[in-house]
């Protein structure tokens, strides 16, 4: 708590939305603290007091990324649907998110922090992303394993390369947009994936 029991004097979740966008845009490593202090308004002091160094707001910033555009693979995860529906979603919605307009192009969570850092605080940041991107890959293999047992799948389907298959298209699809490949042709490859699913591919 600040002294005197003081409240904050920014508002943590502009300051947040204005760092996520930054280091989606740039990524991690490219992303200066001067340019985090032009974008959130804060002072070194206030953005080292508030989040203990770069590192601590880029994780801020993709919890931040989490809860909000990067919500949408949290489709893979939902058990209410068949598992073929809720990697549809997964995928198309992750394709509609990463290439509206309205924000940086791509996935914040694919884009950032895949290059093996030298130093600490790089590491950290690499853990975070690495992080959700096992949690996305996790979900995916849940898909799979009921999908065979729903019978969706061949019983004799190769669970983690199904999985790999998936994943690894999803995590493609940032370089993809961000190279131009439009929507239309995006969602296409991803009906691609789905049909291997219906043919109950191996």
């Amino acid at each position: 708590m600040s002294p005197a029991g003081r409240p904050r004097a920014f508002d943590m979740e502009v300051v947040l939305e204005a760092a996520m966008l930054l280091f989606w845009e740039q990524g991690y490593e490219a992303t200066s603290l001067a340019r985090l202090r032009d974008a959130t308004g804060l002072s070194s002091a206030s953005l080292y007091g508030a989040f203990g160094s770069k590192g601590g707001l880029f994780e801020r910033a993709v919890e931040h990324y989490i809860a909000g555009p990067g919500s949408v693979t949290d489709a893979a995860a939902d058990e209410a649907v068949s598992p073929r529906a809720a990697v549809a979603r997964l995928l198309h919605a992750s394709i509609d998110m990463q290439t509206d307009p309205s924000h940086p192009p791509g996935c914040l969570i694919a884009l950032s922090g895949t290059v093996h850092p030298p130093m600490a605080d790089e590491a950290g940041a690499r853990r975070v992303v690495a992080a959700r991107r096992a949690t996305d890959r996790a979900h995916i293999r849940e898909c799979v394993v009921r999908g065979v047992a729903s019978g969706e799948l061949a019983e004799d389907t190769d669970v983690d390369g199904v999985t790999s298959m998936i994943h690894g298209f999803l995590l493609g699809v940032s370089t993809q947009v961000c190279d131009g490949t439009p929507a239309q042709v995006l969602h296409a490859a991803a009906d691609a994936v789905l049909a291997h699913w219906d043919g109950k591919g191996h």
